[in-house]
């Protein structure tokens, strides 16, 4: 099956897809600006969402759950839970410890991405101790 593509609109002419769309409303609703995320993060977090979801689009309660990490990622725990309580905070950094214990997922991917893009706050690299190693593979 071919995956479909996401699309940022081109010119004005051709809208943003729906995916990035779902994305940009997931950000808000984790109190973090879309602007604030790169272009090529949003498509590769798009791409993340597609290959874990056999090349379709995830649906859209997949959106605000993936934001809530990376929006934590790159506001840092106390911008993060000033934005959206301490509840959904203390969430994002259970599933932060569940992925760094199994060093793989959708979630790990995404901490990586932030971590390789140089998006994610010093102060949860320093919070989870995590760091970027070339394991050569």
């Amino acid at each position: 099956m071919a995956r479909r593509g996401s699309s940022m609109g081109l010119f004005g002419l051709f809208g943003r897809s729906e995916d990035l769309r779902q994305l940009d409303a997931a950000f808000r609703g984790a109190g973090l600006h879309p602007a604030l995320v790169p272009e090529g993060a949003k498509l590769a977090i798009s791409n993340l969402l597609k290959d874990d979801n056999g090349g379709r689009y995830a649906d859209a309660a997949t959106y605000p759950h993936v934001a809530d990490l990376v929006a934590y990622c790159l506001l840092g725990h106390e911008t993060f839970e000033g934005e959206v309580g301490p509840d959904r905070a203390r969430e994002v950094e259970d599933r932060i410890d569940a992925a760094l214990e199994a060093g793989e997922g959708v979630d790990a991917d995404l901490i990586l991405l932030t971590l390789h893009s140089k998006l994610i706050q010093p102060s949860v690299v320093d919070r989870f101790g995590l760091s970027a190693e070339d394991n050569g593979e």
